[in-house]
């Protein structure tokens, strides 16, 4: 045996036993290095070199052949070898120690055709486990090569090993018969030629190269021409005129011999009949007839008209045409010949697909006796013509394709092919749609189709992608491929909310846990690059907060948001004199890697409710004045007591008095009314309803005694209104007791005769009056009428100027958006950009405004059933300036 690809030889005959040893060292020392193709350890070579030159020499030759050989392993064994024949030693060329063959299951798994080749167990040799006959395996194909794969476990390991069966001389030549009877005339002149049928050999190469000899004759002599099995020629040629007087029948042996060593022979005997008389054969006009014929053609279609002639006259000259003793079985089914007419016609399907050319020998036979014979050669070529659709193959897919692929990335291989030849075979492939994906030619026949074009799987998650071929056949055959091309989702897109600011309306004094907004941020993404969590980003209404005198606090002390579902919640009770505006970023972020994020601002309005009671403010003087609770709407709250002086014949609308009080809210919940309590009915004294001034209703008499005790209800717009009272003791005197008293009062007002004070030293305070009354000269007491009489008209101008001056103008204009809130009168604004003073008398300044429409309905309190986001209204007005001036 010998082994016809890299690797150690499986025999040595020649080499002696002592070189084996060197040898099998040589061997394991080259399988065992792994430096690089064609390398081989300069240690290992020269030992083996050392012990036997010609041996290492072709180990060494063999294993860097090995290594560029990609370690495939390549035998040859001749066919016939015996069983048990060792064709080599396969665990040794693979590199496998002594016992690893068989510890690792070294064993042979062949790939379609028996491969009559076994391993060993115990050596891991490669052995003919039975017979190999290179005909039955590989028929005329050369060379007949067998693919084995040899697996190797732990670790499991695939060797390629290629076993190329070699033909020998195991096949003579063989004839179709024993013996070939031939007639011929004697007539025949020298030169004539009579086809022979060669013989056949079942081998290859040179062992089916065929020479012919024949027995000696005078008469014959053999013509051989060519050395092809189909193209060659073989006749008879006579030599010397034949006498049938003579030799009636000759006897030839025709001897056909391989070029095999040895070289096999095979014979026919050939028996000449020598006629007489009918001496002339048919002769066709040419020796080759050439016809094309396009495939598919229908049944009787004619190909030919074939005509040859004949010397002889009478029956000698009547020809009848028919198919040569040596034409195949195939071609008599696809073809008919009239005998006649010499018209060859057909009568089978061609395809070209099948065999795309027939040769056809037909016999020109005259009826002499006895009769003679002419051939020709019919070679029919089938035409091809474009019956075979292009058929497409998907040989590989990756899909999904990430939405991120780079433009290039391989998505499908593909495999294209077409049975007919020439244009009708040549074919042309497109895609469509024509993005984002297109054809690329790797080879003939085989496309890969790649990424054009950048994906985006929130636009277009899935692809119907149809690969059309079409060849350049007339007309074209077109054929198509669908292919699902889904795209994987990448985090790309961050959450979104819906609006860039959200405006949120919330009542104070909420309850702890109230949800006030539901926000929402849409992600396209899907899975978990789409799952949005959201979260209060620190920033707080440090801004109102401290308008209101309160330190910096965070937002999320306020508020929380729901992780999962966007609600926001209040995480405790809101006071409107606290906080009236909280605005703060909410953050959604989705679950992608990286995770991807978007902000919204929530603009967060306290709306004010009426939880704080009207408070009674300290007399002008700057002494402590009394306080006053709040109580609610069904009867007045905690009194304070004031003292004021009156002069009997004050004329009515005199302001005696004027009671100051404050609201801690806003809006109507700040507006304040005044109402008389006490005395009901016609009394000499009333209250204006929001300036809070005591006045004369009529002239005062002194009927209407030395005193008058009045109870004054303040009492704010709120639902429900809460109020305070407050207690006022008018004393009635004299003109001049009232004027000395107004002078000596430190809390007498400017611009009225009358005096306010706390009433706890009344009575001491009327008695030193009227002890200094008495005391007093004419002078001062008319210098006192006088300055009294100048107060009063003073006070009386000052009173009209203030009753019945303009108010301020309402200042509106453009501006951004502004929080509407209403109550049973009408709607008033914040509005978020500024606000100006609201003063009241000489009192704090309040940052509320009013501004009264009934356009705008009083917003729901916040609950399960408010809405999620509130839209933000309109600008309304800017500012309002109300400012009431001190009479």
């Amino acid at each position: 045996m010998r082994r016809a690809g890299p690797g150690a030889p499986a025999e040595h005959g020649a080499a002696p036993r002592d070189c084996r040893g060197a040898l099998k060292a040589g061997v394991r020392a080259a399988a065992g290095s792994r430096a690089g193709p064609g390398r081989v350890p300069a240690a290992a070579a020269a030992a083996a070199m050392g012990v036997c030159w010609g041996p290492v020499v072709r180990v060494l030759v063999l294993q860097a052949a090995w290594a560029l050989g990609g370690g495939q392993v390549r035998y040859s064994v001749p066919e016939e070898a015996k069983a048990g024949t060792v064709v080599g030693r396969l665990a040794q060329d693979l590199g496998l120690e002594a016992g690893e063959p068989e510890a690792r299951r070294l064993r042979l798994v062949a790939q379609g055709r028996r491969a009559s080749v076994e391993v060993s167990g115990a050596s891991g040799a490669l052995v003919v486990s039975s017979r190999l006959d290179r005909e039955e395996l590989c028929g005329k194909s050369a060379p007949c090569a067998l693919r084995l794969e040899v697996l190797v476990e732990r670790p499991l390991r695939v060797f390629h090993v290629e076993l190329e069966v070699t033909d020998i001389n195991d096949n003579a030549p063989l004839f179709p018969v024993n013996e070939e009877a031939f007639t011929i005339a004697e007539s025949s002149l020298p030169g004539s030629r009579f086809p022979l049928e060669g013989a056949s050999d079942a081998d290859v190469g040179a062992n089916a190269q065929l020479s012919y000899t024949l027995s000696p004759s005078e008469h014959f002599s053999l013509d051989h021409q060519g050395n092809n099995e189909q193209s060659a020629s073989l006749a008879l040629v006579l030599t010397k005129p034949l006498d049938r007087e003579t030799v009636p029948v000759h006897r030839l042996l025709l001897t056909a011999r391989d070029g095999g060593r040895p070289s096999l022979t095979g014979t026919v005997e050939l028996v000449i009949s020598v006629l007489d008389a009918n001496d002339n054969a048919p002769q066709f006009n040419q020796s080759v007839y050439k016809v094309k014929v396009v495939e598919g053609s229908e049944r009787g279609t004619l190909l030919t008209k074939l005509s040859a002639t004949d010397l002889d006259e009478g029956i000698n000259s009547d020809i009848i045409y028919l198919f040569s003793r040596r034409v195949a079985a195939q071609v008599k089914e696809m073809f008919t010949v009239d005998e006649n007419k010499g018209e060859i016609r057909l009568q089978g399907k061609l395809d070209y697909e099948e065999m795309d050319s027939y040769e056809i020998t037909i016999e020109a036979r005259d009826k002499g006796s006895p009769p003679l014979s002419g051939h020709c050669k019919v070679v029919v070529e089938v035409v091809d013509v474009n019956d075979n659709a292009p058929e497409v193959w998907v040989t590989s897919l990756s899909v999904p394709v990430p939405e991120d692929a780079a433009v290039g990335t391989v998505v499908a291989l593909l495999s294209v092919s077409d049975r007919d030849s020439g244009a009708n075979g040549r074919v042309r492939c497109a895609v469509w749609p024509a993005a984002p994906f297109g054809l690329v030619a790797t080879f003939a026949g085989s496309y890969s189709l790649v990424l054009r074009e950048a994906l985006d799987r929130e636009r277009v998650p899935e692809y119907e992608v149809e690969v059309r071929a079409e060849d350049g056949g007339a007309p074209p055959l077109r054929a198509s491929r669908g292919v699902r091309v889904p795209v994987s989702d990448v985090n790309d897109n961050a959450p979104a909310f819906a609006q860039a600011v959200y405006t949120v309306l919330a009542r104070e004094n909420n309850a702890a846990g109230a949800e006030l907004a539901r926000l929402w941020a849409r992600d396209p993404d899907e899975a978990g690059n789409g799952r949005v969590s959201y979260s209060v980003a620190e920033g707080g209404g440090g801004g109102a907060a401290a308008a209101a005198g309160v330190g910096w606090r965070a937002a999320s002390s306020y508020v929380s948001v729901d992780a999962e579902s966007g609600r926001l919640w209040a995480l405790q009770p809101l006071d409107y004199e606290e906080l009236q505006v909280l605005q703060f970023e909410v953050r959604a972020v989705d679950a992608g890697e990286p995770p991807l994020c978007g902000n919204a601002t929530v603009q967060l309005f306290v709306v004010d409710e009426n939880d704080n009671a009207p408070a009674l403010l300290a007399p002008a003087g700057g002494g402590p004045g009394p306080g006053a609770a709040g109580s609610s709407a069904s009867g007045p709250g905690s009194s304070g007591a004031l003292w004021a002086w009156a002069a009997w014949g004050a004329p009515a609308g005199q302001v005696v008095a004027k009671i100051r009080a404050v609201d801690a809210d806003s809006g109507y919940n700040a507006w304040l009314r005044y109402e008389l309590w006490e005395p009901r009915g016609k009394g000499p004294f009333r209250v204006g309803l929001y300036s809070g001034e005591v006045s004369t209703a009529r002239a005062l008499e002194e009927a209407d005694g030395p005193r008058q005790r009045l109870v004054i209800v303040v009492r704010d717009h709120g639902e429900p209104a809460r109020s305070a009272t407050a207690t006022l003791s008018v004393s009635l005197v004299e003109g001049g007791e009232a004027a000395l008293a107004a002078a000596g009062s430190p809390s007498s007002s400017s611009s009225s005769g009358a005096g306010l004070r706390p009433a706890a030293g009344a009575e001491g305070g009327a008695a030193a009056a009227a002890a200094a009354a008495a005391a007093a000269t004419n002078v001062w007491l008319v210098v006192a009428i006088c300055a009294v009489s100048s107060l009063f008209l003073l006070a009386v101008v000052l009173y009209g100027a203030s009753r019945w001056a303009p108010r301020a103008a309402v200042l509106s204009g453009r501006g951004p958006a502004t929080l509407v809130c209403a109550s049973e009168v009408g709607s008033w604004s914040y509005s978020q950009r500024q606000s100006r003073s609201l003063c009241v008398a000489d009192g704090a300044g309040k940052s509320d405004l009013m501004v009264f429409s009934p356009n705008f309905p009083l917003p729901p309190p916040p609950g399960p059933a408010a809405k999620e986001t509130q839209p933000e209204p309109p600008a309304l007005l800017d500012t309002v300036v109300d400012c009431i001036p001190r009479p």
